[in-house]
């Protein structure tokens, strides 16, 4: 009896290991999780179904990532499932973010495959040595939009018309 329980912690064990995520893993995940609790006022911190509302309101405003992440738990109106409750509960109880992520990986894998994208330092980085889809990405992220561009130095000119209006911004 003693060598099987012993047999049965050290397998507990071995899972706890194999569920647990590793460095960088799920970073949107963890990431987003932890933004979207440090907004939570003490009134809404221990109730589940206000927590649900609260993450609802956050995902209206967020973008690229974080917007398919809230897509996956079911916080945007066009999400075709919702687990929220996966979230919500564990926030409810101070559960740390990356554990409330390996509980919401267990549930949808593709949760933990989101990654950011790499950052642009437009300080440092030759525009004409970027793929037109980055300069894209940079003209995206400022909300701008580039009205007639179909070659690559007319993004590349867009670009540079903006920069003085958005590098003390700290975004890209």
């Amino acid at each position: 009896m003693y060598k099987l329980s012993i047999n049965l912690l050290l397998f507990a064990a071995v899972l706890q290991i194999t569920f647990a995520l590793k460095e960088g893993e799920c970073e949107v995940c963890v990431k987003t999780v932890e933004k979207f609790a440090a907004t939570l006022s003490d009134n809404v911190k221990n109730d589940p179904k206000k927590i649900e509302a609260e993450f609802k309101k956050f995902c209206k405003g967020s973008k690229n990532k974080e917007n398919r992440f809230c897509y996956y738990l079911g916080g945007l109106e066009e999400s075709a499932t919702g687990i929220l409750g996966e979230l919500s509960k564990p926030l409810s109880w101070s559960m740390p973010a990356d554990k409330i992520c390996e509980k919401l990986k267990k549930k949808d894998a593709q949760i933990c495959d989101l990654r950011f994208d790499k950052q642009i330092d437009l300080n440092n980085v030759d525009l004409k040595k970027l793929k037109v889809r980055d300069l894209k990405k940079i003209l995206n992220d400022w909300d701008e939009i580039c009205d007639g561009c179909i070659e690559k130095t007319d993004f590349i000119k867009r670009i540079e018309e903006l920069k003085p209006k958005y590098m003390g911004r700290s975004d890209l």
